[in-house]
């Protein structure tokens, strides 16, 4: 480790109870933040760990991914074949206004944390 470069090379030591240091166990739990220097760092910077549950987004990522694959597939056959068949587009559709529904509500919550 002597020979190892760090990018934060200046240590700072706390002192804490062993109350303390369970209530600041817990906290760390509570965030999910494992590594202590880390939240501390985060706490003494910013004064708060904003903690954001991103499965709403892998949601919508998935179903963005699901409509570019259908998009893709229908640009494939409009150039191999030259058209479209109406139902094809009307699926697309309805994939696209799907996709919309939760990224709205989405936008919404992420909206009112940043009010906050």
């Amino acid at each position: 480790m002597a020979g190892k470069k760090r990018r934060r090379n200046v240590p700072l030591y706390v002192w804490v109870s062993p109350e303390e240091l369970q209530g600041i166990k817990a906290r760390m739990e509570q965030t999910g933040i494992r590594n202590m220097s880390a939240y501390v760092r985060k706490m003494a910077l910013n004064g708060y760990v904003l903690q954001v549950d991103l499965s709403p987004v892998r949601e919508l990522v998935s179903l963005q991914r699901r409509c570019a694959n259908n998009l893709n597939q229908a640009a494939l056959h409009v150039n191999t074949y030259g058209g479209l068949y109406q139902n094809e587009l009307q699926a697309l559709q309805k994939d696209y206004a799907d996709l919309w529904g939760p990224l709205s509500e989405l936008l919404g919550k992420l909206a009112q944390v940043v009010a906050l």
